[in-house]
């Protein structure tokens, strides 16, 4: 998926994905607050896409793109937002690692309320000394662990609207990656801090809100930000759990180190795409 540019006005970007859909090239829109994004889905059609949005810029109000939204069906240039189909948008905004990592931790919180939690975290907690150092899912199932159905909901919405948009953006392999190093550090620390006994996936959402607002800070183009005022929100969250101030468990190290995490992910990524740019 490649970003062609993005428009202040979303009926003159609605006509040219009319236009270029009467070429059988496929394009979409998304929203990033005062823009609008264009997207392609096929890499291969890039060149011939960027030729025609070159023409299309220097004149947007040729009648052949007005033409164009005629075939389509629409005069009026209006952006069609879906309606309902909520199962459609959670597929359409994440990809197999998001959807597998949300299933998984859905999976875990069904099986800790029919079965118990101690139970079940004593299948899937951090290793508590050598002999189960071997049982290598311990070092990342943790972060599948949730004890309320408030923590999972929390942690399932950014992570569907975070690693949704990196694996959308920058592949599932990228998420991957992302995920299991976070996992890894925050777990480790959390583990070193306060013991075993903890679970949830806030250290990979932390890496993620981490990664996705510098990213989006340094290397635009890459197609996945975070709001300025979310990543001052998540920091402030971390303050709220520093000082325990509403009285809640929060497994602040692993925050803290998923961030840290993240930050230096897209500080690494940013300067990579940065030279290759250059070259």
């Amino acid at each position: 998926m490649k970003r062609i540019s993005q428009l202040a006005n979303p009926r003159m970007a609605q006509a040219f994905i009319d236009y270029m859909a009467t070429r059988g090239i496929r394009l979409h829109l998304e929203q990033q607050q005062q823009y609008y994004l264009l997207w392609l889905d096929d890499d291969e059609q890039l060149a011939l896409v960027e030729s025609e949005y070159a023409l299309f810029i220097r004149d947007p109000d040729h009648p052949r793109y007005q033409d164009a939204s005629w075939k389509s069906g629409d005069t009026r240039f209006q952006i069609n937002y879906p309606r309902g189909h909520l199962w459609r948008t959670v597929r359409e905004r994440g990809g197999p690692i998001t959807m597998t990592v949300s299933a998984l931790c859905i999976l875990v919180f069904i099986l800790m309320q029919l079965l118990g939690e101690d139970r079940v975290l004593g299948w899937l907690a951090w290793p508590q000394g050598p002999d189960q150092y071997f049982q290598v899912w311990r070092w990342v199932s943790p972060a599948f662990l949730h004890f309320s159905f408030l923590h999972i909901l929390f942690n399932l919405l950014w992570w569907w609207y975070l690693g949704g948009a990196v694996e959308k953006r920058l592949g599932s392999g990228k998420l991957f990656v992302i995920t299991l190093i976070s996992a890894l550090l925050s777990g480790w620390m959390q583990a070193k801090f306060s013991g075993v006994w903890f679970g949830g996936l806030s250290g990979v959402v932390y890496a993620l809100m981490g990664y996705c607002w510098l990213r989006g800070e340094l290397d635009p183009d890459s197609g996945v930000y975070l709001e300025r005022g979310l990543i001052v929100f998540s920091i402030l969250w971390l303050v709220v759990g520093y000082y325990g101030l509403f009285g809640m468990s929060i497994a602040n190290m692993a925050h803290f180190t998923g961030l840290l995490t993240g930050l230096a992910m897209a500080f690494v990524d940013s300067r990579a795409a940065g030279k290759a740019g250059r070259k």
